[in-house]
């Protein structure tokens, strides 16, 4: 299933993904710094919700208390969990 997400605090507006199961695919972000957000993208395609947010929850950027890796184990937790109740 698809999911949007608006993100909060970061460059990009928008993160578009795939959520199958907890296994997460086809990441896209609108806006934001495109090359270092395609590699995001592609190394984390195919994980899960919870290794997502293992290795990219409380990342920062800057003095800003979030970040692009941040938002997205943001909002594929958020996905998982209204899929899932």
């Amino acid at each position: 299933m698809q999911f949007t997400y608006r993100t909060r605090g970061v460059c990009p507006q928008l993160i578009r993904f795939n959520l199958e199961g907890d296994k997460v695919s086809d990441i896209v972000f609108t806006g934001g710094c495109s090359g270092n957000l395609k590699a995001i993208s592609k190394l984390v395609d195919g994980w899960s919700v919870e290794k997502i947010e293992q290795y990219l929850k409380g990342n920062t950027c800057g003095t800003k208390p979030t970040s692009c890796a941040d938002q997205l184990a943001t909002a594929v937790r958020q996905a998982y969990d209204s899929q899932n109740g």
